[in-house]
């Protein structure tokens, strides 16, 4: 008996071992993510397989998001060849500047080349931007706009709760299908396990339709989309990291007052907001959307509205075209960065942006909640926060309630603002959207709102980080070793 368990530990200490061995040479990643996961197979052998199933294994991933990359591209090209009027599209995201569709008036031309690049982003010049730093405003005007919608209403959410403001939000849906209204929901599989069929009905039975985007059941966990944005009529967008659900207009005890930030807008950018949806809707859904000038209504043209790229990444992307955005936005910065976050885990170009960016005499700040939701994480982002202290860097807690806001301004001349943490699972596992905006107005208001902010935050000091309790510090060191896999 004895020496048949002795054989069952030995095979399962080599295939353990042949599984590591995989992980090494034929999955091609980060160092830092490979000694990550060849730690857990090592601690965890069997427990930290499955983990890697759920959480790392990639499969046949490659295929088919190059697919849907290519059928991405091809729906772009439509748009201009059909609605703009622009033949030779590959021109288009080249550097020479196209008039019509490009102006050219900023002292930071190299970000805007940057996105429209790697992300293939037109910069739109004539929109209006209505700024939101809570949820309770913003869903206020969102449900004010689907009552007084004419054609369609398409929504992409990460969470769509079966709550009060979620089952709400899909009445005043189903009221609009009801009167002819096309609606459309797409929300994320894993993000909405535990919603159940019944949840939708309203909808459907009105006319309305919903799209899963990628299975709940299938057994890897990544690869989620986290878009947050609606069209409406092809004329009024919104994007940024509210989620629909109670706890977004602070009505859940555990996390108390939302601190969040989005915004509504008008102009062409609201072309691409839907260019984004219905690329998305068309991957997850068998009831394809055709390009028409029925989604892209002519917007009234104004000079002199504010500057927009909307940029999309994800790992169907060539390029991790937001994190690259970050960068450059870090890096170019004269006067000032700051930035809010839920999450703070870098990768190593962006960390040492930080510290290189604050060691040249240039005012960083960070905001990153004092009360998290995930506590490895948590820690995982006091550890890179203590690495910024002594290059300058000014780290502060927000005590008010949970910060979920993802914006990030530089030199009161540009923001960011959208669905993408400073992690490693936005920048490079999930699907997300910014917005980059190129107007002094705008990003003096987000400083504005950012230093009322600071009102309700603890400086993170260093004689704060030293007096940390011996648990917290064990916690730290086993979320640094495994924060390429958070």
């Amino acid at each position: 008996m004895d020496n048949v368990f002795a054989m069952v530990v030995n095979l399962f200490i080599f295939f353990n071992f042949i599984f590591a061995v995989f992980v090494v040479f034929f999955e091609r990643r980060n160092p830092a993510v490979i000694w990550s996961w060849l730690m857990l197979l090592t601690i965890l052998p069997g427990i930290g397989f499955l983990i890697y199933l759920a959480f790392g294994f990639e499969g046949r991933k490659h295929i088919r998001f190059m697919e849907k990359n290519s059928n991405d591209n091809l729906i772009k090209n439509e748009y201009l060849e059909k609605i703009v009027h622009i033949k030779e599209t590959d021109d288009v995201y080249s550097k020479k500047p196209i008039d019509d569709v490009y102006k050219e008036e900023s002292h930071y031309q190299d970000i805007f080349y940057l996105n429209r690049i790697s992300g293939k982003s037109l910069l739109r010049s004539d929109n209006s931007v209505t700024i939101y730093n809570e949820g309770t405003s913003k869903f206020e005007a969102m449900l004010n706009d689907i009552k007084n919608a004419k054609t369609f209403i398409h929504l992409e959410y990460y969470i769509v709760r079966s709550d009060n403001l979620g089952k709400h939000i899909m009445w005043a849906l189903a009221e609009k299908a009801a009167q002819g209204v096309e609606v459309k929901l797409l929300y994320d599989g894993m993000g909405n396990i535990f919603n159940s069929k019944s949840f939708n009905k309203p909808l459907i039975d009105a006319g309305g339709e919903v799209g899963i985007f990628m299975s709940p059941y299938s057994i890897r966990l990544n690869y989620r989309n986290h878009r947050k944005l609606c069209v409406i009529d092809g004329s009024i967008g919104y994007v940024g990291g509210l989620n629909i659900g109670d706890e977004y207009i602070g009505r859940v005890k555990r996390y108390g007052f939302w601190r969040d930030s989005h915004i509504r807008f008008e102009g062409s950018a609201v072309h691409d907001l839907e260019l984004r949806f219905i690329a998305d809707w068309n991957f997850a859904s068998k009831n394809n959307i055709i390009i028409n000038k029925k989604y892209f209504p002519k917007p009234v043209f104004n000079r002199k509205g504010i500057n927009m790229q909307i940029l999309s990444s994800g790992p169907d992307c060539q390029w991790n075209s937001i994190q690259y955005g970050y960068f450059k936005m870090i890096t170019e910065a004269s006067k000032s960065v700051c930035f809010q976050t839920p999450y703070f885990i870098p990768d190593d170009s962006i960390l040492e942006a930080l510290k290189t960016t604050a060691l040249s005499g240039i005012d960083v700040k960070i905001i990153i909640p004092a009360h998290p939701d995930h506590p490895f994480v948590f820690a995982a982002s006091i550890s890179y926060i203590a690495e910024l202290l002594n290059s300058g860097v000014k780290c502060y807690k927000y005590e008010k309630g949970f910060i979920h806001s993802k914006v990030i301004t530089i030199d009161d001349k540009i923001t960011s603002i959208g669905t993408a943490n400073m992690d490693i699972r936005s920048l490079k596992l999930n699907f997300e959207i910014n917005a980059f905006i190129y107007d002094e107005m705008i990003t003096k208001n987000f400083n504005e709102i950012f230093k009322k902010d600071l009102e309700d935050c603890t400086e993170i000091t260093q004689q704060w980080y030293d007096s940390r309790s011996k648990f917290f510090r064990i916690q730290e060191s086993i979320s640094r070793l495994i924060s390429p896999l958070l």
